[in-house]
């Protein structure tokens, strides 16, 4: 029988965290919200208290005797977030150390770069103007120049790309090698050559920045590259280049899902407590033919939750024990997104006027949850990671 219960310390994980983002979160939601590109400096206290496991949010992919199974530091960041992004996305986004190129760092660093960087406030540069979910297209450069790296072009839609210390930034030895030359590079934030040049101003997640950076004869070490620096030459070679950096994602696309668990568990929650003053309380011994319109939409609603969920919380379980998760770590992505979208916008048109309206936070989770569906890859392109993962087709031959 499967077993379908956190693991013990997991659930105390989450219990703990749920406090913190009832009483030290969920209290500055609006402020930040109207107050965009402000620092919320109450969330350096929240981050203290998470600690270590804040400031890696792909978690660890710890060694550990063959056969053992783990509940380890990828579990315990997708439980973590469901109650901090429960609390609110956007000051979760917008918390020292929340950055999403920790991840990156944990997954395909060194020992010495993960020692370096590994607690520092790492943000992800992919995204190129012209170039977003093609990151097989990618036009920043990099040039080895004796013991230095020297990065040229723009990065755009940098999630927390002001506040951080550092960058983790896509850049490519040489274009006409095609993918295979696409390497990620660490650049420390006041490097000569990296500026923030631009803010953007956001439908939701307010509470965090967005922003644009430019790369101009930028200069790092050349051990700041997250690999190896050698380019493939044969098919197979390339194929297995890039899929190393497209390894990433496996650590960073179940967090982002965790995130639309935690707001769209937050939007079911509020939803059925403005109902329940209304006289609509779920039960779930009722036969579904006695069922209201609006109960039989909840416990839809419900259930779509509870399988997005667990999704996230078998890629996080996959990425724990070693094994291969790229097709799970899309699914549940994708699943999540597209739930967590239609959950809170379902909660606002239930709530009608409550949750249209700045009363209460319905329409909120509304607008934070629609990013989560977008960044770190589309639901569209989930979709097309996952058909060819089960079709067995290439990416040029399924497209």
């Amino acid at each position: 029988m499967i077993n379908l219960e956190l693991a013990k310390k997991h659930q105390e994980t989450f219990e703990q965290v749920m406090m913190l983002a009832e009483h030290m979160m969920r209290p500055y939601s609006r402020k930040y919200d109207k107050e965009e590109h402000t620092y919320p400096k109450e969330m350096e206290e929240v981050a203290k208290l998470i600690g270590s496991a804040r400031s890696n949010p792909g978690g660890t992919r710890e060694a550990v005797p063959e056969g053992t199974v783990v509940n380890g530091g990828n579990m315990g960041s997708v439980v973590g977030l469901f109650g901090l992004c429960w609390g609110d996305v956007g000051l979760f986004l917008g918390m020292p150390g929340s950055g999403l190129g920790n991840a990156a760092i944990s997954a395909v660093g060194t020992p010495e770069q993960r020692e370096k960087y590994g607690s520092s406030y790492a943000a992800m540069c992919i995204t190129e103007p012209g170039t977003g979910s093609d990151s097989a297209n990618i036009s920043t450069t990099a040039v080895l120049d004796g013991d230095e790296w020297v990065l040229n072009g723009e990065k755009i839609y940098v999630t927390d790309g002001d506040r951080c210390d550092t960058l983790v930034v896509w850049a490519t030895l040489d274009k006409s090698l095609g993918k295979a030359a696409i390497k990620s590079f660490i650049v420390e934030k006041g490097t000569p050559g990296c500026e923030v040049t631009r803010l953007e101003h956001k439908l939701g997640i307010r509470a965090s920045d967005t922003a644009a950076i430019s790369f101009n004869d930028c200069r790092i070490p050349k051990d700041n590259i997250l690999g190896s620096a050698e380019v493939a030459t044969d098919a197979e070679g390339r194929k297995k280049a890039f899929g190393g950096v497209m390894q990433t994602f496996d650590n960073t696309r179940p967090p982002v899902a965790a995130m639309a668990i935690g707001v769209s568990r937050a939007a079911l929650d509020l939803c059925q407590e403005l109902l329940k003053a209304e006289g609509v309380a779920l039960k779930f011994d009722k036969k579904p033919c006695n069922l209201s319109a609006i109960e039989a939409e909840l416990y839809q609603l419900e259930a779509e939750w509870n399988g997005a969920r667990l999704l996230v919380l078998k890629a996080a379980w996959m990425a724990d024990n070693k094994t291969p998760n790229s097709m799970e770590a899309s699914m549940c992505k994708a699943k999540a997104g597209r739930v967590g979208n239609h959950i809170t916008l379902r909660c606002v048109a239930l709530c009608q006027s409550l949750g249209y309206s700045e009363t209460h936070l319905l329409e909120k989770f509304a607008r934070d949850s629609k990013i989560l569906d977008i960044f770190e890859g589309t639901q569209q392109i989930q979709q097309l990671i996952v058909a060819r993962r089960v079709l067995e087709k290439s990416s040029s031959d399924l497209k």
